[in-house]
């Protein structure tokens, strides 16, 4: 792919080693104002959007204070308590690969997010990619006001501590490396401390509002 895009700016006369490219100076922060509005109403941006299908995941971060190093509450074991005192975690299906290096990963979230303050307090986070039988799973992170973690296993992630969720597939361990505005969301910007994957298992698919499953063809 990079060699045919070298050779795509060669043949169009682009210089291809003008050495580094300086970063655009970054805006400053402010409300988005009423002529920045897209014309469509949220309901057809949403009817529009929800044609691209997307992978899901579950973002949580430990409980204040919480020791990377402590004792693993094993499997079915108690959750610690929601609310302040407790881990957060939240479902996300707007999360992707940013950087290959640094390893780089990024996720959206609502500024309204009652859950995100929490985990920006942590600075840390982990990334647990569903499988295809999780979707209850992810149903019950969805919520607002409940105890997410009631019933649920998971070991604490191996750099931040963060719930790894039991049987998903997969897991990326993070720190917080930035924060940008993007309207009614924010784009936040993880540096990948650790990760693993099982390998196996089809993922959990979200598409029209409704989870699917990946079937080869």
């Amino acid at each position: 792919m990079a060699a045919t895009v070298v050779r795509y700016l060669r043949s169009v006369g682009s210089p291809t080693s003008a050495g580094p490219v300086e970063a655009l100076p970054r805006p400053d922060l402010r409300a988005v104002g009423e002529d920045e509005r897209a014309p469509v109403s949220p309901a057809e941006f949403r009817a529009v959007l929800g044609n691209f299908a997307s992978g899901v995941t579950i973002i949580t971060a430990p409980a204040p204070d919480a020791d990377p190093d402590a004792a693993d509450p094993g499997p079915a074991g108690p959750a610690d308590p929601a609310g302040p005192a407790g881990p957060a975690g939240f479902a996300c299906q707007s999360f992707a690969s940013l950087s290959l290096a640094p390893p780089l990963v990024t996720f959206m979230v609502a500024r309204t997010s009652t859950t995100w303050p929490r985990i920006a307090r942590a600075g840390v986070f982990c990334v647990n990619i569903l499988g295809a039988e999780q979707g209850e799973l992810c149903r019950s992170f969805a919520v607002s006001g409940a105890d997410k973690f009631a019933g649920v296993s998971y070991t604490p992630a191996p750099v931040t501590g963060s719930p790894q969720l039991a049987a998903v597939p997969a897991w990326i361990d993070c720190r917080i490396h930035a924060v940008h505005t993007g309207g009614d969301h924010l784009i936040v910007v993880g540096r990948v401390e650790a990760m693993g994957a099982a390998g196996e298992g089809a993922p959990l698919l979200f598409h029209r509002g409704t989870f699917g499953r990946f079937q080869q063809t």
